[in-house]
Protein backbone atom coordinates (compact mmCIF):
# COMPACT_ATOMS: atom_id res chain seq x y z
CA UNK A 1 0.00 0.00 0.00
CA UNK A 2 1.15 3.26 -1.22
CA UNK A 3 0.08 6.72 -0.81
CA UNK A 4 -0.77 8.93 -3.34
CA UNK A 5 1.93 11.20 -4.73
CA UNK A 6 0.12 14.23 -5.30
CA UNK A 7 -2.52 16.02 -2.64
CA UNK A 8 -6.43 15.46 -3.03
CA UNK A 9 -8.09 18.83 -4.21
CA UNK A 10 -11.54 18.48 -2.61
CA UNK A 11 -14.12 18.01 -3.33
CA UNK A 12 -14.03 15.35 -6.10
CA UNK A 13 -16.83 15.98 -8.53
CA UNK A 14 -18.42 13.11 -10.81
CA UNK A 15 -15.67 13.08 -13.59
CA UNK A 16 -12.81 12.53 -11.23
CA UNK A 17 -14.94 9.86 -9.17
CA UNK A 18 -15.39 8.08 -12.67
CA UNK A 19 -11.61 7.54 -13.02
CA UNK A 20 -11.52 6.27 -9.99
CA UNK A 21 -14.58 3.77 -10.21
CA UNK A 22 -15.81 1.46 -13.12
CA UNK A 23 -19.41 1.86 -12.72
CA UNK A 24 -21.38 4.04 -15.02
CA UNK A 25 -24.57 5.33 -15.17
CA UNK A 26 -26.87 4.25 -14.21
CA UNK A 27 -25.19 2.51 -11.03
CA UNK A 28 -22.46 5.32 -10.06
CA UNK A 29 -24.16 6.36 -7.11
CA UNK A 30 -21.50 9.23 -5.94
CA UNK A 31 -21.87 12.76 -6.90
CA UNK A 32 -19.35 14.43 -5.30
CA UNK A 33 -16.51 13.48 -2.48
CA UNK A 34 -16.04 16.17 -0.22
CA UNK A 35 -13.85 14.55 2.80
CA UNK A 36 -11.01 12.58 2.28
CA UNK A 37 -8.56 11.04 5.48
CA UNK A 38 -6.26 8.98 3.67
CA UNK A 39 -6.44 5.23 4.69
CA UNK A 40 -8.77 6.20 7.18
CA UNK A 41 -12.17 7.85 5.75
CA UNK A 42 -14.51 9.61 3.77
CA UNK A 43 -17.74 11.48 3.05
CA UNK A 44 -19.21 11.53 -0.06
CA UNK A 45 -22.75 12.66 -1.51
CA UNK A 46 -25.60 11.19 -3.39
CA UNK A 47 -27.95 13.46 -4.92
CA UNK A 48 -31.29 11.66 -4.89
CA UNK A 49 -33.52 13.07 -7.93
CA UNK A 50 -37.13 11.98 -8.74
CA UNK A 51 -35.36 10.80 -12.51
CA UNK A 52 -33.58 8.07 -10.97
CA UNK A 53 -34.34 5.05 -13.16
CA UNK A 54 -35.12 2.77 -9.97
CA UNK A 55 -37.81 4.96 -8.62
CA UNK A 56 -39.99 3.78 -12.31
CA UNK A 57 -40.67 0.25 -10.40
CA UNK A 58 -40.32 1.22 -6.57
CA UNK A 59 -42.51 2.27 -6.14
CA UNK A 60 -45.22 3.31 -8.44
CA UNK A 61 -46.81 6.69 -6.79
CA UNK A 62 -44.63 6.04 -3.78
CA UNK A 63 -40.93 6.97 -4.51
CA UNK A 64 -38.36 4.78 -2.47
CA UNK A 65 -34.83 4.52 -2.60
CA UNK A 66 -34.15 0.34 -2.27
CA UNK A 67 -32.21 -0.28 0.36
CA UNK A 68 -29.59 -2.51 -1.55
CA UNK A 69 -28.74 0.81 -3.68
CA UNK A 70 -28.41 2.63 -0.55
CA UNK A 71 -25.42 0.16 0.76
CA UNK A 72 -24.07 0.09 -3.02
CA UNK A 73 -23.61 3.60 -2.38
CA UNK A 74 -21.61 2.83 0.59
CA UNK A 75 -20.02 0.29 -1.07
CA UNK A 76 -18.71 2.78 -3.73
CA UNK A 77 -17.82 5.86 -1.44
CA UNK A 78 -15.42 2.64 0.32
CA UNK A 79 -14.14 2.04 -3.29
CA UNK A 80 -13.09 5.75 -3.97
CA UNK A 81 -11.48 6.00 -0.32
CA UNK A 82 -8.77 2.74 -1.18
CA UNK A 83 -8.37 3.92 -5.10
CA UNK A 84 -7.28 7.45 -3.06
CA UNK A 85 -5.38 6.15 -0.34
CA UNK A 86 -3.22 3.99 -2.67
CA UNK A 87 -0.95 4.54 -5.58
CA UNK A 88 -2.00 2.47 -8.26
CA UNK A 89 -1.02 1.72 -11.98
CA UNK A 90 -3.41 2.10 -14.45
CA UNK A 91 -2.01 -0.61 -16.92
CA UNK A 92 -3.23 -2.74 -13.91
CA UNK A 93 -7.16 -2.14 -13.02
CA UNK A 94 -9.00 -3.53 -10.07
CA UNK A 95 -12.73 -3.65 -9.48
CA UNK A 96 -14.10 -4.05 -5.73
CA UNK A 97 -16.59 -6.52 -4.73
CA UNK A 98 -19.14 -6.38 -2.18
CA UNK A 99 -18.23 -9.50 -0.26
CA UNK A 100 -20.23 -9.69 2.77
CA UNK A 101 -22.95 -6.59 4.50
CA UNK A 102 -23.63 -7.33 8.57
CA UNK A 103 -25.34 -5.54 10.46
CA UNK A 104 -27.28 -3.38 8.66
CA UNK A 105 -30.47 -0.95 9.84
CA UNK A 106 -32.52 1.25 7.66
CA UNK A 107 -33.57 3.89 9.70
CA UNK A 108 -35.69 6.03 7.67
CA UNK A 109 -36.89 5.71 3.67
CA UNK A 110 -34.72 8.02 1.13
CA UNK A 111 -36.90 9.39 -1.68
CA UNK A 112 -36.70 11.80 -4.10
CA UNK A 113 -34.89 15.73 -2.95
CA UNK A 114 -32.82 14.06 -0.23
CA UNK A 115 -29.30 13.90 -0.20
CA UNK A 116 -27.24 11.00 1.28
CA UNK A 117 -24.35 11.82 3.43
CA UNK A 118 -22.06 8.68 2.89
CA UNK A 119 -19.51 8.67 5.53
CA UNK A 120 -17.17 5.31 5.61
CA UNK A 121 -14.40 4.25 7.80
CA UNK A 122 -11.96 2.04 6.96
CA UNK A 123 -11.58 -0.58 9.49
CA UNK A 124 -9.07 -3.12 8.69
CA UNK A 125 -7.41 -4.79 5.62
CA UNK A 126 -6.23 -8.54 5.13
CA UNK A 127 -4.07 -8.42 1.54
CA UNK A 128 -6.96 -7.54 -0.95
CA UNK A 129 -10.01 -7.53 1.78
CA UNK A 130 -11.28 -4.60 3.56
CA UNK A 131 -13.69 -3.95 5.76
CA UNK A 132 -15.57 -0.51 6.57
CA UNK A 133 -18.07 0.70 8.72
CA UNK A 134 -20.60 3.02 6.47
CA UNK A 135 -24.07 5.36 7.75
CA UNK A 136 -25.89 7.27 5.32
CA UNK A 137 -27.51 10.42 6.55
CA UNK A 138 -30.14 12.55 5.16
CA UNK A 139 -31.18 15.85 7.11
CA UNK A 140 -28.78 15.10 9.96
CA UNK A 141 -30.81 11.72 10.93
CA UNK A 142 -29.28 8.45 9.62
CA UNK A 143 -30.88 6.44 7.17
CA UNK A 144 -28.81 3.20 6.88
CA UNK A 145 -25.66 1.81 8.52
CA UNK A 146 -23.60 -0.95 7.71
CA UNK A 147 -20.68 -2.82 8.02
CA UNK A 148 -19.07 -4.39 4.86
CA UNK A 149 -16.55 -6.37 3.44
CA UNK A 150 -15.42 -5.68 0.02
CA UNK A 151 -12.54 -7.39 -2.51
CA UNK A 152 -9.95 -6.21 -4.42
CA UNK A 153 -9.79 -8.12 -7.96
CA UNK A 154 -8.11 -7.57 -11.09
CA UNK A 155 -9.79 -6.90 -14.23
Amino acid sequence: MTEPATPIQLPLGVEQIAALLPHRYPFLLIDRVTAFDLNKSVTAIKNVTTNEPFFQGHFPGHPVMPGVLIIESMAQAAGVLIMLSESRDPAQPVVFYLVKVDKVRFNRVVVPGDQLRLEIEHKRRLRNMSQFFGRAIVDGQVAAEAEFLCAEVPR
